[in-house]
C-alpha cells in the first residue's frame, strides 16, 4: 500500500481546485485559478489585428503570455529576469493548447491574448495556466458574442493539463513544489475533452523510465484531467455578470 503524501492527499488525488471567473473588471474574460497553493491570474484581451502571416486569410489568432510575479516564490523573482527562456517556452505551450480547441476561422481577423500571471507558485504553474486560461478565453469569446462581435462561439471544447511525478513510492498526481523537486521523473500532460493529447512531456531527473511507466502516466493523467474538466464545466455553469466588449486596438 502506498504511503500517504505529506499534504494528506492520496497518490491519485488532485489538490483542491477553485476557479473564480470575471476576476478583473476590465478584461474581456478573466479568472483566478487556484490549485493547492498555486494561484494563476488569467486574463484575455482583444485586438483587431493578426500576425502578418494571417493577414487577409480571414482567420484569427490566439496567443498567450506567461509571467512569474516578483513575490510568487519565497525568493523574489527579479522583474529583469521574468521573461526568460522558461517563460517563453511555457507561453508557447499555453498558446498551442488554447489554439488546439479554437476555430480560428470563426474568430475572424482578430487576436486574443491570454495573459497568465503566476501570483503564487507551488508547482504546476504551467498546467494551472492552461486549465484557467481556457476559461478566460471562453469568457472573452462569450463577451464578444453577447456584444455582436462574433456570430458563433469559436471555442469548440475545453482543454486542461496536469503534472505527474515518478517517485520511489510510485506515481503521484498533481505535484506541489516539494514533490516535483524530489521526483525522479516528472511529466506534463495537456488533453482536450475529446481525449486527444496536445502535449505529453516527460523528463527523467534521475535514472530513466520505461514504456510501461509511460502507459501508467497516461492513464493517471487522463483520470486527473477528466476531473479538471468537471471543475471547469461547473465553473462555466455559474451565472456571471455580462460585460460589454472592450474596444479593439
Amino acid at each position: 500500500m502506498r504511503s500517504q503524501r505529506v499534504s494528506g492527499r492520496k497518490w491519485d488525488e488532485l489538490r483542491q481546485v477553485s476557479i473564480r471567473r470575471n476576476y478583473l473588471d476590465f478584461a474581456a474574460g478573466s479568472c483566478l485559478i487556484q490549485m493547492g497553493r498555486t494561484r494563476v491570474l488569467c486574463s484575455a484581451s482583444l485586438s483587431d489585428e493578426v500576425p502578418l502571416f494571417l493577414a487577409g486569410s480571414g482567420k484569427g489568432w490566439v496567443t498567450a503570455e506567461y509571467c512569474m510575479m516578483p513575490n510568487s516564490t519565497p525568493s523574489r523573482v527579479s522583474r529583469d529576469h521574468i521573461q526568460g527562456g522558461r517563460s517563453k517556452e511555457i507561453q508557447r505551450l499555453i498558446g498551442r493548447s488554447l489554439r488546439s480547441v479554437t476555430d480560428l476561422s470563426a474568430l475572424g481577423e482578430r487576436t486574443v491574448t491570454v495573459d497568465c500571471d503566476v501570483i503564487q507558485a507551488d508547482g504546476g504553474t504551467r498546467t494551472a495556466a492552461i486549465t484557467g486560461g481556457v476559461i478566460a478565453l471562453h469568457d472573452a469569446f462569450l463577451t464578444m458574442q453577447r456584444n455582436d462581435v462574433l456570430k458563433v462561439m469559436p471555442l469548440r471544447e475545453l482543454v486542461a493539463a496536469i503534472s505527474i511525478g515518478l517517485t520511489p513510492e510510485g506515481l503521484l498526481l498533481d505535484l506541489d513544489y516539494s514533490e516535483d523537486h524530489l521526483a525522479a521523473a516528472d511529466f506534463n500532460i495537456v488533453m482536450k475533452e475529446n481525449g486527444s493529447f496536445v502535449e505529453f512531456q516527460g523528463t527523467a531527473e534521475h535514472g530513466a523510465f520505461d514504456q510501461g511507466q509511460i502507459d501508467q502516466v497516461l492513464a493517471l493523467g487522463k483520470q486527473g484531467i477528466r476531473r479538471l474538466f468537471e471543475i471547469q464545466r461547473a465553473a462555466l455553469a455559474e451565472v456571471v455578470i455580462e460585460r460589454k466588449a472592450p474596444r479593439f486596438g
